[in-house]
């Protein structure tokens, strides 16, 4: 039997692939637990630095399976009350998506709470959740607006209709449109290029920027200030300002 999930890592970036094509990536709790597992072996690991997260098949991922949400627990999957949304925000290292297909409501949720995305000319992205009648909650009604803002946001999510690859770059959706077969070579260069700056200073402007975001302009300012102040006293003491580490 397949995995519903599919890990590998190569020389500090790792790649999480959702694999259940034959249901277009739909989610059920096995693919939960496994993503779950995987997006904190990232956080928590001394040598991965970056993580790419992709689809297999003509889907990136078509939300829940609905035919799943009666027999199995698709929103406490392992029992410990972290989902989603939680998981991704304690990581500290990027996790970004490489959109291959389809992106719809759970699925587009997913990429949604990825650090930034690029798409293969091949993906759409749809908000159906109205269409289904499931309310969201890994950060639809929040995320979207913060995406493409917030009447776009209420396009989408309103008439449950389909945006396509350009579309969501126009929108500011996604950042790159590339040719489907060059998706995962563009991801792994831009990966790598992440991975070639320091390491403390991606953490440091990662976690700077998703603060920022919840606050005002003039807290978010004092945010990078203070930040600057404690990495200023570093500097003082050690005779430099970031190491590779």
């Amino acid at each position: 039997m397949e995995k519903p999930i599919l890990f590998e890592e190569n020389n500090g970036i790792a790649v999480i692939t959702l694999n259940r094509p034959e249901r277009r990536n739909a989610i059920n709790q096995e693919m939960l637990i496994n993503l779950y597992n995987y997006l904190e072996m990232i956080s928590k690991s001394t040598y991965i630095r970056v993580g790419i997260l992709t689809g297999n098949g003509k889907s990136f991922c078509s939300g829940l399976d609905l035919s799943c949400i009666e027999t199995e627990d698709l929103f406490d999957p392992r029992g410990d009350g972290n989902d989603l949304p939680v998981i991704m925000s304690n990581c500290r290292k990027p996790i970004f998506g490489a959109i291959n297909g389809h992106a719809i409501t759970g699925g587009f949720e997913l990429a949604l709470n990825c650090d930034f995305l690029i798409a293969s000319e091949n993906a759409s992205f749809a908000d159906t959740h109205a269409r289904v009648g499931i309310q969201p909650g890994w950060g639809m009604s929040q995320l979207l607006p913060h995406a493409v803002g917030k009447r776009m946001a209420k396009q989408m999510s309103l008439t449950c209709n389909f945006i396509t690859a350009q579309q969501s770059l126009q929108s500011g959706l996604v950042n790159e449109v590339v040719p489907h077969e060059r998706l995962m070579h563009r991801a792994y260069e831009i990966a790598e290029d992440i991975i070639s700056v320091k390491e403390d200073m991606v953490y440091t402007l990662k976690d700077l920027i998703d603060r920022g975001s919840s606050v005002t302009l003039s807290e978010g300012l004092a945010l990078e200030r203070k930040e600057f102040f404690n990495k200023l006293k570093l500097y003082r003491k050690n005779g430099k300002f970031g190491t590779n580490k």
